[in-house]
């Protein structure tokens, strides 16, 4: 790589990590404020907290990646044209498509490290953050997952009346096993509990009704550990369990879920296609910034930030609103992924024609 293309890559990467450290604690704080009332309120523990903190850091950055990367670009590539060093670039023979280079390798390294945290570290921060969100900041009567009813296989039907996300708890548990469309066993307990350094399940007052042809069997327990075929996440809160997973059991999840019909499918499928469709929208992205910025405007850096937050805030608005199709609806979850970065692409594709000339 040669000066230039170092220049500018250092240029890339330290903007967008100061844009990163300068946003960050701003949206934490302000999260923080909404939110002292409740943790005071509920005392929670400080080190909790912290956790709880660190677990929205990632969860906030990798929310906004797209917004504060096309910002960072934009900021820098401005204050390049408007010391006319885009024009000294140019002057001594590099062509635009030459001088987007360093940008676009710029874009490869960020784009890796969004796949490393879409698919790892934020399913992690995301558990973390729903976690303590459920067992200190939510109301009680929003704090479980209510009714929880699924089919796990063939022959199995589980239910809770709710279930407690923070404490792996479920209240009025009951499993129904099935053969040949005939009812032969049904389990209850006042509770089930999932302990994870063990890998089993804790029921209380447990009941095990054998249904024979003429009599039942009953066997009653006060306390049992057992394991089961299915695992926590049947149990999880079905509004965030698909963001929690990292992407190697997100797979195996929606597999199982496509087997057994769940409804929630979309949703699943959505946040499946969202990990890659992110690091594209990265490549997208700085085009246009770099084409938008690129140029020396009368009103100086705030008219190519003005123009650049527009486009940012519609590129967000498109992909939350068909995110919300595909997640509510029986619109394409791949398509709602892709849609947005197509629009855009092809939007990259005219500006940056455009910046050539």
């Amino acid at each position: 790589m040669k000066i230039l293309d170092w220049y500018i890559l250092k240029r890339y990467l330290l903007t967008f990590v100061m844009m990163l450290i300068l946003f960050v604690p701003i949206g934490i704080t302000v999260h923080l404020a909404e939110k002292i009332g409740k943790i005071i309120e509920n005392e929670a523990p400080f080190g909790e907290v912290m956790m709880y903190l660190l677990y929205f850091t990632i969860y906030f950055a990798n929310l906004l990646f797209p917004l504060f990367l096309f910002l960072s670009v934009i900021w820098f590539t401005s204050k390049l044209a408007n010391n006319t060093e885009i024009v000294a670039f140019l002057s001594s023979g590099v062509s635009f498509t030459r001088f987007l280079r360093p940008y676009l390798i710029g874009g490869v390294i960020v784009a890796l490290f969004s796949i490393l945290m879409g698919m790892y570290l934020a399913p992690n921060a995301s558990k973390g953050f729903y976690d303590f969100k459920y067992k200190y900041l939510s109301g009680k009567k929003n704090n479980n997952n209510r009714n929880v009813l699924k089919q796990i296989n063939e022959n199995d039907i589980i239910y809770v009346s709710s279930f407690d996300a923070s404490k792996n708890m479920g209240v009025n548990f009951t499993l129904e096993h099935f053969e040949d469309n005939k009812m032969t066993y049904k389990l209850t307990a006042a509770n089930i509990r999932y302990v994870e350094e063990d890998s089993v399940y804790v029921l209380r007052n447990y009941e095990k009704r054998i249904i024979g042809e003429t009599n039942d069997k009953i066997i009653l327990e006060r306390k049992k550990d057992t394991i089961f075929s299915f695992d926590l996440e049947d149990l999880t809160p079905e509004d965030f369990i698909a963001e929690t997973l990292s992407y190697p059991k997100l797979l195996k999840f929606i597999d199982r879920e496509e087997k057994r019909g769940s409804k929630f499918l979309g949703r699943y499928r959505l946040a499946k296609y969202q990990k890659w469709s992110l690091p594209v929208s990265v490549f997208i992205l700085t085009i246009i910034a770099v084409a938008v910025s690129s140029r020396k405007r009368r009103g100086g850096m705030g008219v190519n930030l003005a123009i650049g937050i527009t486009i940012a805030m519609v590129f967000v608005f498109f992909d939350k609103i068909f995110g919300t199709l595909a997640s509510q609806s029986d619109f394409s979850p791949l398509l709602a992924v892709w849609l947005p970065n197509i629009i855009f692409g092809i939007l990259a594709f005219f500006l940056l024609q455009n910046a050539k000339r």
